[in-house]
């Protein structure tokens, strides 16, 4: 890694270190002051940020499995970014001193009047919720290192063994991480509402996940591509490719997304309108319409276009535009259910992911810096140019 690169990196990891510490501080005093509304930033918070890592550790194995170009240029983004998960996990702690606050089903005098409740006394259970986030958490972050270690392995051998270990962990990957997610966002962002259920919104949130991860890679392409050695390597094919995924993935998250809606809808069963009923409530239904315009209309229509697709900026800022309503998709997935009657925006919704989020670009610039920036040695790549370029 050049020197210049390096110091760049270094600034921004003080910057994001200094932001995590300053908006930590201040998730300190909201935590003592008013602990409800604590909780519930620190929630979407962290359920963002921790997406962020596992949309990155999720987009690798498909990666290691389709052996895009596109990861020649973004694989290393993507594994410093999955690289704050331990941290990620260790940070969901706190949730577990909050689950009165958060989750009706811990509440003992809201489950003695709620039948509905009752029925799920065997399952909903602290101590369940603590042991299933726990084992989904600590697997998927060994995965996860894994995954990194065989990387860098691969940088420092010719031999295909680290690469075929790569491709041997990600296809049962790619299945086991739907599957414990489906039990985490169950437990996280499904049980707090009382009475709502769905098979697709696990999957609805997974997709979103990896939404984010590429919109980040591709705006840390943007940063990095007038900085070697990425200056060298990025064709118009890698933005090409990388903008079809970004396409690709719109319509993915929003054909599951309206699918839900429109079969929720069509049902009409309380027991699954409520959820949808509180996010239209007031003016909470002003954040939706932001929602479908920037998570779909826009980039759906932008993205069509060769022009956007084959200039840098332009993808870049797209990219941007998806990342940022992301963060309003997380928030507006949590927040309704506590402020049913319209919008409601603390302090501590801007202090929670200021925090988080420092925290995670820390990590991120930390293990950018100790690791070769480009891949080498993968057979699946033309791996003299990429190893010149990375050295």
């Amino acid at each position: 890694m050049n020197e210049t690169l390096e110091r760049e990196l270094a600034r921004c990891q003080k910057g994001a270190v200094i932001g995590a510490v300053a908006g930590g501080g201040l998730c300190v005093v909201g935590a003592i002051f008013d602990r409800r509304a604590f909780f519930v930033s620190y929630l979407f918070a962290h359920l963002f940020w921790m997406g962020l890592s596992l949309g990155c550790f999720m987009l690798v194995m498909i990666h290691h499995l389709t052996a895009g170009r596109w990861g020649e240029v973004t694989r290393r983004f993507l594994e410093a970014g999955m690289a704050a998960l331990p941290v990620m996990a260790i940070l969901f702690i706190p949730i577990f001193f909050g689950l009165r606050d958060l989750y009706p089903w811990a509440r003992p005098e809201q489950v003695a009047v709620d039948p509905e409740l009752q029925k799920r006394t065997g399952y909903a259970t602290a101590l369940g919720f603590v042991v299933r986030s726990a084992v989904c958490l600590i697997v998927w972050s060994w995965m996860a290192a894994c995954l990194r270690k065989w990387s860098l392995q691969q940088d420092f051998t010719p031999d295909a063994g680290p690469t075929r270990k790569l491709r041997r962990l990600s296809g049962p990957g790619v299945v086991i991480y739907p599957l414990m997610a489906t039990f985490a966002y169950v437990d996280w962002l499904l049980s707090i509402e009382p009475r709502w259920y769905s098979t697709m919104f696990p999957i609805i949130v997974c997709i979103g996940q990896i939404l984010c991860a590429i919109s980040f890679a591709i705006m840390a392409l943007a940063w990095g591509r007038r900085r070697e050695p990425w200056s060298a390597m990025v064709e118009p094919m890698h933005l090409r490719q990388l903008g079809n995924l970004l396409l690709a993935f719109v319509l993915f998250w929003t054909y599951v997304s309206f699918g839900q809606l429109l079969i929720i809808y069509s049902g009409n069963l309380p027991a699954e309108i409520d959820w949808y009923l509180h996010r239209i409530a007031g003016n909470w239904k002003w954040i939706l319409c932001l929602i479908a315009l920037c998570h779909f209309f826009i980039p759906f229509y932008t993205l069509l276009f060769r022009v956007v697709t084959r200039n840098m900026t332009r993808l870049a800022w797209v990219a941007a535009l998806v990342f940022a309503t992301g963060i309003v998709d997380a928030y507006w997935a949590v927040a309704p259910t506590f402020f049913p009657r319209g919008i409601h925006i603390d302090w501590l919704d801007f202090a929670a992911p200021i925090c988080l989020g420092g925290v995670w670009m820390a990590i991120f610039c930390a293990s950018l810096r100790r690791q070769p920036v480009l891949p080498r040695n993968d057979p699946r790549f033309h791996h003299e140019e990429v190893a010149a370029h990375a050295a």
